[in-house]
């Protein structure tokens, strides 16, 4: 375990391979932590990767440097401690691969930042949240399974992520991946990231903001205005579905036209853990982007 102070953060992080292997992000989602990718790491690092997987704000050792600051969830947060780390790190244009609020934050970052992205692998597309749709209904299917967005716009729902956080988010567990056979010792593993003493309010807000029903911190304004314009990623990019991921039925193939340079989109029978539950094909993603580098 490394820590760095970067931007707001103390990131706490996991590195493996060679100092001076090419670089690669890999950022977990909610409720997960980085101990999805310990099957992808050694794909990567057999292949001369440096790998660097990050605790997001609210999540296992990471902390805020300040206690003003706000434990805000919102996307532009997300992509802009990517690339704090990032430089933090001195990373040269590492590739950024997530999924869930990782593969948001990678997208982001992707967005925003080209010229300090090699090359971007998402779960689910095109992930930046279009703030402006969320606040207005969706089909009763997909409502229902968002059901726990909404709880968390409620002061209930604080209420019952803070009291049964572990019960909840085993539950998600389930739900997301209805085909993947994990164990108490998995779940476990990464339940401690939950006891991190910022996790509530910055799922709750997170989850809040989405749906447009909470401010941001004002210190991203710009940086999500310029997210409601819908920017295109202009770097190379593999994106990624997951047959049986419960929340985004249909897949996400649709999304091409926001790539604009090298792109494959491809279909992966998972859940919507996608790195823990087909961590072989998560690395491929990974490596086919690294061979637009050469």
């Amino acid at each position: 375990m490394d820590h760095v102070d970067a931007g707001v953060l103390s990131i706490a992080y996991l590195q493996d391979g060679p100092a001076d292997g090419w670089p690669v992000i890999l950022s977990h989602g909610f409720p997960y932590d980085v101990h999805a990718y310990d099957r992808v790491v050694p794909a990567l690092t057999a292949h001369g990767a440096r790998v660097i997987r990050p605790y997001l704000r609210g999540f296992g050792p990471t902390r805020f440097r300040s206690a003003g600051t706000v434990r805000s969830g919102q996307q532009a947060a997300l992509g802009a401690d990517l690339i704090a780390l990032a430089e933090a790190l001195s990373l040269d244009r590492p590739i950024v691969a997530g999924y869930d609020w990782g593969g948001l934050a990678s997208c982001v970052a992707a967005a925003l930042w080209p010229h300090r992205v090699a090359g971007l692998v998402s779960l689910a597309g095109y992930d930046i949240i279009d703030i402006e749709r969320q606040r207005h209904a969706f089909t009763p299917a997909v409502e229902h399974a968002v059901w726990y967005q909404h709880l968390f716009q409620t002061e209930r729902g604080r209420e019952s992520l803070a009291a049964h956080r572990r019960e909840l988010c085993r539950m998600l567990w389930r739900q997301w991946s209805p085909r993947w056979a994990f164990d108490d010792a998995t779940f476990a593993r990464t339940a401690t990231s939950f006891d991190n003493p910022d996790f509530v309010d910055v799922v709750i807000h997170a989850y809040r903001h989405a749906l447009g029903q909470a401010a941001g911190d004002p210190a991203y304004d710009a940086l999500e205005a310029r997210l409601a314009t819908r920017p295109a990623i202009t770097v190379p990019a593999v994106t990624l579905d997951g047959v049986t991921d419960t929340l985004k039925p249909g897949g996400t193939a649709d999304h091409a036209p926001m790539f604009t340079a090298a792109h494959e989109h491809r279909t992966i029978d998972a859940g919507h853990n996608l790195p823990q539950e087909a961590p072989t094909a998560f690395a491929d993603a990974v490596l086919t982007v690294r061979s637009h580098q050469s």
